[in-house]
């Protein structure tokens, strides 16, 4: 469906019926595939042959959606996987290992930031985190010579910082290793990161994709252009034969096109086996075939409520891609024309405690450990996704102690800005 607009392809992309099947995506409830003969099964496991032989790797249910997600992203190739985090972890990991070194923007989801900084650490993976919108000069200086990969998020969470995505693209191919970019607040309705120069793009898809909170998820998708064989050696899992499939060589064998996707498969969900619920899946398609739909109200949303806090006197600061003021204002017109988010951040003069008791004061927006949802939601990260990080960390990530991050739904904005009115009333 590469010729057909995005809406089109929300509703549309990943699965074509034929004669007499299913018109909406089947749920295929199933964890085996019975096969005639084990001759058939085996060219499964030697991975010379496409189908399905256990859930937990691969479901049809689930390579529907993951095939809607590629054409929308514009990748040749995706996975799904049971949760956002599983997505950012199988990502990294695929391409790195033990005294390998990640190069990140230290703005990025609290819990990615300690899975990078903490956990890949004690399997003795090195990262060094820099600003979003540092130079060039200080983007190079971050490279080592046993760097793998290039981290980041379009818009990140909850600082709504904006990722520069061509300029750390072109450092990091200059440096012949891959960009990976967390497109999911923007989803790929308002931004595609490949267009822009990266090569793998993850998603939570518990968030906009679904918009419902109703499943847990995470997606990956290759763009297929980066070249691993002309990087040899900086990507042995790749390039070099694996002994568990009688030494298939997936750079080869598979293409810049289906390489990476087919050894998180093969390698990654078989020995973690972090799949996504077939269920799960369904419920996400559900969600993407309005994605196109939803998107443009929460942005309308997340611009009047980010418009009104400006004006607030009670209120230090807004963060919101979206003001004129903001900034990052000219990189998201730049990425992200028909606006970023519904998500909007802003910091209280009085800290945690006058956080807290402005959501304390709230009666519509709901205290909730989510965000990008149909229902209007918020948080103050200090106390909740980010309170494994220090005070230091958190100024680092743009995430001050007193900051709100409040993600805008699909209600009417008048009663958001009502809401939010008289809890503010409340605050000393």
């Amino acid at each position: 469906m590469s010729n057909y607009e995005i809406s089109t392809k929300c509703v549309q992309g990943g699965y074509t019926p034929k004669n007499g099947e299913p018109r909406q995506i089947p749920i295929v409830q199933s964890t085996t595939f019975k096969y005639d003969t084990s001759e058939d099964m085996g060219k499964l496991f030697d991975l010379e042959a496409s189908g399905y032989f256990y859930t937990r790797l691969q479901n049809p249910t689930n390579d529907y959606v993951a095939a809607k997600l590629a054409e929308l992203e514009g990748g040749t190739a995706a996975m799904l996987t049971s949760s956002g985090q599983a997505a950012n972890f199988f990502a990294l990991f695929n391409i790195c290992e033990c005294g390998s070194h990640i190069v990140s923007s230290s703005s990025i989801y609290g819990g990615t930031f300690n899975l990078i900084a903490n956990t890949m650490a004690k399997m003795g993976i090195e990262v060094t985190f820099v600003a979003p919108d540092c130079t060039e000069e200080e983007l190079n200086a971050a490279f080592k010579e046993n760097t793998k990969v290039v981290f980041g998020e379009t818009i990140a969470n909850p600082a709504l910082t904006v990722l520069d995505i061509e300029l750390f693209a072109k450092v990091a191919h200059e440096h012949g290793v891959p960009l990976i970019v967390d497109n999911t607040f923007p989803t790929p309705v308002n931004c595609r990161p490949i267009e822009w120069g990266a090569d793998i793009v993850t998603h939570s898809t518990t968030k906009y994709l679904d918009g419902h909170g109703a499943c847990v998820g995470g997606a990956i998708i290759d763009s297929g252009k980066f070249d691993w064989m002309a990087h040899k050696d900086k990507f042995p899992g790749l390039t070099t034969p694996d002994d568990s499939y009688h030494g298939i060589t997936y750079a080869e064998k598979f293409g810049k096109e289906g390489a990476f996707i087919t050894k998180a498969t093969a390698q990654l969900m078989r020995d973690f086996g972090s799949i996504q619920a077939p269920q799960h899946a369904f419920i996400l398609n559900l969600g993407i075939e309005s994605l196109h739909v939803r998107m443009p109200k929460h942005v309308e949303n997340g611009t009047a409520v980010a418009e009104f806090l400006e004006k607030h006197p009670k209120v230090k600061k807004v963060s919101y891609p979206g003001l004129k003021a903001d900034k990052y204002y000219d990189k998201a017109m730049k990425y992200m024309g028909n606006g970023g988010c519904g998500v909007v951040s802003f910091e209280f003069a009085g800290g945690r405690e006058a956080a807290l008791s402005f959501m304390k004061g709230l009666k519509l927006a709901a205290i909730e450990t989510h965000v990008a949802d149909a229902r209007t939601c918020c948080l103050n990260p200090a106390t909740s996704t980010h309170r494994q990080m220090t005070d230091e960390q958190l100024e680092a990530a743009s995430i001050p102690a007193g900051l709100v991050r409040m993600s805008c739904g699909l209600e009417d904005a008048k009663d958001l800005i009502a809401d939010i009115s008289q809890a503010l009333d409340g605050v000393n």
